[in-house]
């Protein structure tokens, strides 16, 4: 259990039942009446955001999420190994959990998996990683390094809007919120 005085972003609530993370919090103290806090949370399995007010001091009950560094290994075809580096566990993921990540997901990467009493609720990757181009259209003559896009395959299959001016076999780094292009690497 928890005041609410004690949210802070990311924290994990089990409130009726559900397990909802918390985005956004604000202590609010008006000039008349009580003080309360209002969050913004997010339902761990879904990912439906509510907005919810609760008073200030009140008890909220918090989930026991267990957050450990894991190397994603392979996917087995029905499921993705995760290994936890200090016991060497491996935890098999589904699809569904893991979602838009695996377009991001490279063998023997470094990845945060959350549980809760043993279940895996969701994957969560760096902020941005480094992939290859697998493939992409050849640049023209006369493109530039500001100007338009053009659609590039990277090497997890994933497919990203890059500038005119790459080509296939570069390196870049990506943002694996919302997979945006945010520059080479040499």
């Amino acid at each position: 259990m928890a005041s609410t005085n004690d949210l802070k972003n990311g924290l994990v609530l089990n409130l009726e039942g559900q397990l909802w993370t918390v985005i956004e919090f604000q202590h609010v103290k008006p000039g008349k009446g009580p003080a309360f806090v209002r969050t913004k949370l997010k339902n761990v399995l879904s990912g439906k955001v509510v907005d919810k007010t609760f008073n200030a001091g009140v008890k909220v009950e918090t989930a026991n999420v267990d957050k450990r560094n894991m190397q994603y290994l392979y996917n087995d075809g029905s499921s993705y190994i995760f290994m936890d580096g200090d016991t060497f566990d491996q935890v098999e993921v589904s699809p569904e959990v893991v979602g838009d990540a695996a377009k991001y997901m490279l063998e023997n990467q470094d990845a945060i998996v959350a549980r809760h009493d043993g279940t895996v609720l969701f994957i969560e990757l760096p902020a941005s990683v480094v992939l290859e181009i697998s493939y992409t259209e050849p640049g023209l003559q006369g493109d530039r390094s500001t100007g338009g896009t053009k659609p590039a395959t990277l090497e997890t299959g994933a497919e990203i809007a890059v500038p005119l001016f790459l080509e296939t076999g570069t390196r870049i780094k990506v943002d694996t919120r919302d997979g945006s292009y945010l520059g080479r690497v040499s």
